[in-house]
């Protein structure tokens, strides 16, 4: 029997996009052919029932959105152009994080080469974020009795962009913690309020941040949350095209080496989803990534990570 990790993906489902659009489609498959070998196990992500995802969203947005009916100003906040493939893909990106939070409730860690849709409202999405997974992932849990209401959750943001979706669904929960270091100038513009925000300037390095997460951790840890999810973001990366900070592929996995065994002080559930990465060459948005999901391999399953190696380098 294979004791391969197992992650779950939806590059499967195409997004069709115009000539010169910003967003790095491809990463995901990228991604996933450089993590290929034997320490993983990839699995296509189900679609996740609209029904659960209006649990938190607004039923009317939910729907417009399946339908194809959303108005022309909101189709453009969210940033790409509505088609069934966007559907498929939004609804599988959920389901994603979904099952990769059974995973982590069954083994201890989960992961999604997907997720991580911070910038979604309840009812409204934006910055390439349809649905906010996390809080549909929270509301699921509890649904499913896994976790009470009194029960706490924490969510880690370490993308460069604030988690403001993220921060207003769970303005008035006070079971879910929710943090965010990010680039004070950086999208959106607006922010929100989290529990826990860290603004940094343009031009912070590795030193900077990790000092500044260093600061952060503790308070993670007083809270006691019995489930972390970690939006994992790398466009932090000093070659991160929206970025404006300075890190390096070190410091990054620094960064997850510092998250992790904080969680493991913790002993509890992790959940670990992509978020956002646009250097240019795309390839080091994709090495960015697969050392996040190296590292906590080496975190929490050393024994399997010892026995693997990364597979053959994809190309664009």
């Amino acid at each position: 029997m294979s004791t391969a990790k197992r992650l779950f993906y939806c590059d499967h489902h195409r997004i069709p996009l115009p000539e010169g659009h910003r967003f790095p489609a491809e990463k995901y498959r990228l991604l996933r052919e450089r993590l290929y070998g034997p320490s993983f196990h990839f699995l296509p992500a189900p679609e996740a029932d609209p029904a659960v995802i209006a649990r938190v969203h607004d039923p009317a947005y939910v729907a417009a959105f399946i339908d194809g009916t959303l108005d022309a100003a909101a189709v453009r906040r969210i940033g790409f152009p509505w088609s069934a493939g966007l559907v498929h893909r939004t609804l599988a990106s959920v389901g994603s994080t979904l099952a990769a939070t059974d995973e982590a409730w069954e083994t201890g860690w989960g992961g999604t080469l997907a997720g991580g849709t911070h910038h979604a409202f309840r009812d409204h999405g934006s910055g390439y974020c349809v649905f906010n997974d996390f809080a549909v992932a929270v509301a699921w849990l509890r649904d499913t009795g896994r976790l009470h209401l009194q029960d706490r959750a924490a969510i880690v943001d370490l993308d460069v962009h604030q988690g403001d979706g993220t921060a207003a669904m769970f303005a008035t929960d006070e079971a879910v913690l929710t943090v965010s270091l990010h680039g004070a100038n950086n999208f959106p513009f607006r922010k929100q309020e989290s529990r826990i925000d860290v603004a940094l300037p343009d031009g912070a390095g590795d030193a900077q941040c990790l000092a500044a997460l260093a600061e952060v951790l503790p308070r993670v840890e007083a809270f006691a949350p019995r489930l972390v999810f970690y939006q994992s973001g790398v466009d932090a990366l000093a070659e991160d095209k929206l970025g404006r900070l300075n890190l390096t592929l070190p410091g990054l996995q620094q960064r997850d080496r510092m998250l992790f065994e904080t969680i493991n002080r913790l002993g509890v559930p992790v959940v670990v989803t992509l978020g956002g990465g646009y250097a240019d060459p795309i390839m080091r948005t994709v090495e960015a990534h697969s050392q996040t999901f190296l590292t906590a391999l080496a975190a929490f399953e050393p024994t399997q990570a010892a026995a693997g190696r990364l597979g053959p380098p994809a190309t664009p």
